[in-house]
């Protein structure tokens, strides 16, 4: 197997590497497969392999089948080279408030619809499948993404039964984050901040014996069964010594200007996809450009995002 080149450090030595699409193909290969080339298919993975000659695709001695490199990977059955998924994953982990399809499409001369396809894929491969359980100092807290139900187009600010829709939730999607201070967060659409909930999160990701600091939303208050329990009361102050929830609320920063900044007006039913984009890069804040974005590409393998999948209506709530 051939080494891997030098990973880029800069948006201009990533362009000028991955120009070369022989280059950039070899890149992912080599990252992939670092000691051999193996079949992909989920039912062989057999090493027996044979390079076809001046084609970038090998044949499977023993399932007999042929395959690329971007087969088992986000990049299966697209037509779009290397030379450009590339700096576009780069662009996607290197830009703080992340990059919009419209960027994308200028930058790498494809179409707009092309371009958010990619984004979307390379989301996927930025997703975390598995998390530490937090613990420690943890803040844990709610937010909620989108506009006003009265600013809506063709609502004058009621819900389909014709009655008046009332408070923060209301035609908003909530989002529940949780933050190790000093480390990693997590976070995750719910349907609402009830209780019932609330609780199974708090539990499921933290845990027991950690102090957990939130705001004083009732939903919260069973937290002391099983944690040390700080409560911040943001009609009172926002700090208080050691007990604020300032650490999710700067994700939470974030996050914002990212959705209504770069992206505007994205879907509640995509929303999950750019909460994995950005959980990817606030947790990897420390690293520098070329690692998160070898970090994002490793991220590609063994995981599929059709056309279909992205569109299908059936599966929005």
């Amino acid at each position: 197997m051939e080494a891997l080149p030098a990973d880029p450090t800069s948006l201009l030595e990533a362009v000028a590497l991955f120009a070369d699409k022989q280059v950039a193909h070899d890149y992912f290969v080599a990252l992939r497969w670092p000691y051999a080339v193996a079949c992909p298919r989920m039912d062989c993975g057999s090493a027996d392999v044979a390079k076809i000659a001046n084609r970038n695709a090998w044949r499977c001695r023993d399932c007999d089948r042929q395959f690329t490199a971007k087969v088992g990977t986000i990049f299966e059955d697209s037509p779009i080279g290397f030379d450009k998924w590339l700096p576009a994953l780069w662009m996607l982990t290197a830009c703080r408030n992340g990059v919009s399809s419209y960027e994308i499409h200028r930058a790498l001369k494809v179409t707009q619809k092309t371009a958010w396809f990619m984004l979307h894929r390379l989301r996927l491969s930025l997703k975390t499948e598995t998390f530490d359980t937090l613990r420690g100092e943890v803040e844990a807290d709610e937010t909620y993404i989108g506009g006003s139900v009265k600013n809506k187009r063709g609502n004058i600010g009621h819900s389909k039964t014709g009655k008046k829709a009332q408070g923060p939730q209301a035609g908003r999607t909530v989002v529940m984050g949780m933050i190790e201070r000093g480390g990693r967060v997590r976070a995750f659409v719910i349907p609402n901040v009830r209780r019932t909930t609330v609780m199974p999160r708090i539990v499921e990701h933290i845990a027991p014996g950690s102090t957990v600091y939130t705001d004083a939303l009732h939903s919260y208050n069973d937290v002391s069964a099983s944690y040390a329990h700080r409560v911040i009361n943001h009609a009172v102050a926002y700090v208080e010594g050691q007990v604020h929830t300032n650490s999710i609320e700067n994700f939470w920063s974030v996050l914002k200007r990212t959705l209504a900044g770069t992206y505007i007006c994205a879907r509640p039913w995509h929303l999950d996809a750019y909460l994995d984009e950005q959980i990817f890069r606030f947790n990897a804040r420390r690293e520098n450009d070329g690692t998160r974005f070898t970090q994002g590409l490793k991220g590609a393998d063994g995981r599929r995002l059709t056309w279909k999948a992205l569109t299908d209506k059936n599966d929005r709530e």
